[in-house]
């Protein structure tokens, strides 16, 4: 089926460029062809060739961690031996009540305090006692760290009071900075609310009951903490609820300074474990505080009415991420013999194709882009596109993984895009995306990791990027020979919609892509520079020309 698309695919593109060819024994078919047909298929024939690039590894300076579509929490260690160690994810989050001004009634003491952060699942049946099983997805590794929740007494600004332009938002970054300050520890560590030196997530359905056996609610696998100590119950009591009709309620902004948001801390537990890093959605409504508690009722008499007050995570929340090991920046010169690809505060890889040459001034000599341009297509003198000598039928990277640099763990998707913009490439949104299985979600440009024996749990073999529509792009409407970037992806498509995020350095340019930053998986690739020639990086081009 997947040849069948492949074949349609070419025979449309060969179709709509036919009218760039002269039907005659050495060019193309007439403008008014609609097919290859039995009078001029044999006046074309295929080819391929392989054209150098230079690929190298950029280690990533801080980068932008706030206002993250998701947000990572707990330590994740590869494996001994490879080349990445540990990294630990912490993040602090402004919380939002339900409502502003809050009326608790009349002398509201609180039952308990319950936090609940959903982790993402799939039901995969059904045990013998009717509870539903799940696997638990986007956790990565299976050991406990020590887990401690905070109130933090940093404030989460909105806006960047240093920025040269008023009201410019205010950027996070993953070293626990603004871009001008550090956050520190204190600011972050206020009154500590939980603390297990054992935790864990737990694929388990949580179910919620009513007395001793009335189930009243079944919920889906989720971190759920119940605030139960005294000191911490006597917190929120004193906190929240005795501070009905007082102007810290009265507003957001108000609410805002006056409770400042939770921090959730991650860190090794004490035996020293690889740990386990989850992927958490702090944005969805199931995720919150909610503060049970009774009050008076109306009537004289009557039982205490029992309701709730919630919080959600809305608001201002940032990321900090702190790695053991450090990346070295490769040759942008001569290109690199392995690229070191890691997500989170890692590094990606930049790629040019054609030694970064674009169309210049010089009309005395031609240089690798022009070069490669005129092979493929008539310009004029300024290097404009006039006419098809070569039809691009697929144009391709093929990157190979080094099993002697990785340990297992390899990534499923990688996902290059334009580093001059900051967006996806054409082929990206020429692709079809799939939203239910985004593991398979736009293949043909992004070929997921082939994998030995076509096994999930398989050695990495390659990657394949498809990169036709960009090379026409190129050749067809002179579009800039732009630097490439190269990174792991948790999801390719959070790529479609999503800005890129920014790095802290001086060049207001420099940005990464979201996917990577929401994942710590890395792997190491051969680039071209390796002595391995079988796998060594080209840019492969398969076209179609005439048979003169």
């Amino acid at each position: 089926m997947k040849k069948i698309k492949i074949a349609l695919r070419n025979l449309t593109l060969l179709t709509l460029l036919l009218s760039s060819f002269i039907a005659c024994d050495k060019d193309f078919a007439n403008i008014d062809s609609d097919i290859i047909n039995n009078d001029n298929a044999t006046h074309f024939e295929t080819g391929s060739r392989k054209f150098d690039v230079i690929a190298y590894t950029k280690a990533l300076e801080p980068i932008q961690t706030n206002a993250l579509p998701l947000n990572l929490l707990g330590v994740y260690t590869e494996d001994p031996g490879s080349n990445y160690g540990r990294s630990t994810a912490s993040f602090v989050s402004q919380i939002r009540g339900n409502t502003t001004d809050p009326d608790f009634g009349t002398n509201p003491i609180i039952d308990s305090v319950v936090l609940t952060v959903p982790y993402f699942s799939t039901p995969t049946g059904v045990d013998s006692n009717g509870r539903t099983e799940f696997n638990l997805d986007s956790i990565f590794g299976n050991s406990p760290i020590n887990l401690s929740i905070y109130e933090s007494n940093y404030f989460l600004r909105d806006f960047d009071p240093n920025a040269p332009e008023l009201g410019s938002p205010q950027n996070y970054y993953a070293n626990k900075s603004t871009g001008s300050n550090l956050i520190s520890n204190e600011q972050l560590e206020g009154q500590l609310l939980y603390q297990n030196t054992n935790f864990k997530a737990d694929p388990i359905q949580i179910i919620l009951t009513e007395g001793e056996d009335e189930i009243e609610a079944r919920l889906s696998p989720a971190m759920r903490i119940k605030f139960d100590d005294v000191i911490v119950q006597q917190f929120w009591q004193e906190k929240i609820i005795d501070m009905a009709g007082q102007t810290e309620l009265s507003n957001i902004n108000n609410f805002n300074d006056y409770f400042r948001g939770i921090y959730f801390k991650a860190e090794p537990n004490i035996t020293d474990d690889p740990g386990q890093l989850m992927l958490l959605n702090m944005t969805s409504n199931s995720s919150s505080i909610i503060i049970y508690y009774t009050k008076d009722a109306f009537t004289e008499g009557a039982d205490r009415v029992k309701t709730a007050y919630t919080f959600n995570f809305t608001g201002n929340r940032v990321n900090f991420i702190a790695n053991d090991f450090t990346i070295s920046n490769g040759n942008e010169t001569t290109g690199d013999e392995n690229l070191f690809l890691k997500g989170g505060q890692g590094s990606i890889a930049e790629i040019k194709l054609f030694g970064g040459d674009d169309l210049d001034s010089d009309n005395l000599t031609d240089n690798t882009f022009e070069l490669f341009k005129k092979e493929f297509v008539e310009t004029d003198d300024n290097g404009n596109f006039i006419s098809s000598k070569k039809l691009i039928n697929e144009a391709n990277l093929i990157f190979y993984v080094n099993q002697n640099e990785v340990n297992e763990g390899e990534p499923n998707r990688i996902y290059i895009y334009d580093m001059n913009n900051n967006i996806a490439l054409a082929d990206y949104f020429f692709d079809t995306a799939n939203t239910i299985f985004p593991e398979f979600s736009r293949s043909n440009h992004l070929v997921p990791l082939e994998r030995e024996d076509n096994e999930a749990t398989g050695d990495g073999i390659r990657y394949k990027i498809r990169i036709t529509e960009h090379l026409n792009n190129l050749i067809l409407r002179d579009s800039t020979n732009v630097k490439l970037g190269l990174s792991v992806s948790v999801n390719v498509n959070l790529e479609g919609a999503s800005v890129q995020y920014d790095l802290l350095n001086d060049n207001d340019d420099d940005k990464v892509p979201v996917s990577s930053i929401l994942t710590p998986r890395g792997t190491v690739l051969y680039g071209n520079n390796t002595l391995e020639e079988e796998k060594k990086l080209y840019l492969e081009v398969f076209f179609t020309e005439p048979n003169n």
